[in-house]
């Protein structure tokens, strides 16, 4: 049960820094807005880890040294879903992000890659997924106000 409780807490975390740096990257830029991020997360998380991990560093043990590269991936999330979430809308970017997690998640979690068991493929899962794909579909499919009627509103309002 915590662990269910981490995963919804790591999810609204990671709704509001990308709507945050959204926003910042309007006035610094979006490579900018990622050195911010990732360098301000470095400086907080220096101090919890060696206040909590009482070990060095760079104590890496016998880990494969490519999934040390995890790192250079949160550079591409920031970035990408920043941007996304400026082009499209944090509910649409965050969705088609979400998606495209639990695809790679299932494949990962059901070929059995990065030293993780194997689980059984079911038509259960593969429904869910499709419930997924569907309702952001669905969600996408409201339709949107076109730009002359929202310049004619706007007009409107001011009168």
């Amino acid at each position: 049960m915590f662990g269910v409780f981490l995963a919804i807490v790591a999810g609204i975390l990671i709704s509001l820094q990308n709507v945050f740096n959204a926003r910042v990257s309007e006035r610094t830029g979006s490579w900018a807005t990622t050195t911010l991020v990732l360098g301000l997360g470095l400086i907080c998380s220096l101090p919890v880890f060696y206040s909590v991990e009482q070990r060095s560093l760079f104590q890496f043990g016998d880990i494969n040294p490519i999934f040390l590269f995890g790192g250079v991936f949160g550079v591409g999330i920031v970035f990408f879903l920043m941007r996304g979430v400026t082009l499209i809308g944090p509910a649409y970017a965050i969705s088609i992000a979400l998606i495209s997690q639990i695809l790679i998640a299932f494949t990962i979690n059901t070929r059995g890659w990065f030293g993780f068991e194997s689980a059984e493929l079911s038509w259960q899962k593969l429904l869910g997924i499709g419930l997924l794909i569907g309702g952001v579909l669905v969600y996408k499919l409201e339709k949107q106000p076109s730009e002359e009627n929202h310049v004619t509103e706007q007009e409107q309002m001011r009168a």
